[in-house]
């Protein structure tokens, strides 16, 4: 089967998102982002579904991409990685409290929180942020479509302008990677773009 008419509406829907992102927002979350590595603060992040996957991949590439590079490092903490306490909590409360419990009692001054939800709508990412907000904490809030509660409730909304998961999805996943780029560069001297 010949799919290059679908390849190539796919490519140009992802290059229009792209064009239309907020860059200003990008900034003001690389400088909340620098804030809390300065000051040692710990990033708590968290998604459903994919957006679970798109959490662990900025632990990763923070905690050891960026970091095996400085001396002082980020400490990120991806909320939906341990399983057994996911499990338990969903079993025993409910799946919507499995991130707002690992916060409760943990959150400190500064730390920052950002939370993942391609319909800004997941109620167990909401109810996490709420109550953030209500510590004090700043949140970056990672979305798409209309970007539901979570782009209100966020201090800085990173969305994803388009009708599509998959897009959505995909330009989570270039925030994650534009970041760590820039960090390497700022904080480590480590430049990953080259003509």
């Amino acid at each position: 089967m010949d799919f290059k008419k679908e390849i190539g509406t796919y490519l140009e829907h992802e290059i229009e998102t792209l064009r239309a992102l907020d860059v200003e927002a990008i900034n003001e979350a690389l400088n909340l982002l620098l804030e809390a590595f300065e000051n040692g603060n710990t990033v708590y992040i968290f998604g459903n579904g994919g957006s679970s996957a798109t959490a662990s991949h900025f632990q990763n590439d923070f905690n050891k991409g960026v970091s095996e590079h400085t001396e002082k490092k980020f400490n990120f903490l991806c909320l939906n990685d341990n399983v057994a306490t996911v499990m338990a909590v969903a079993n025993d409360i409910g799946f919507e409290e499995v991130f707002r419990f690992q916060l409760r009692g943990h959150l400190k001054p500064g730390d920052l929180v950002m939370a993942i939800s391609g319909s800004g709508n997941s109620k167990n990412v909401i109810n996490a942020v709420e109550y953030a907000k209500s510590c004090g904490n700043r949140i970056i809030g990672l979305t798409g479509f209309g970007g539901g509660r979570l782009r209100e409730l966020a201090d800085v909304a990173l969305h994803v302008p388009v009708n599509s998961m998959q897009i959505t999805e995909d330009v989570h996943m270039v925030f994650d990677h534009l970041m760590m780029s820039v960090f390497y560069r700022e904080l480590a001297g480590v430049e990953h773009l080259k003509n």
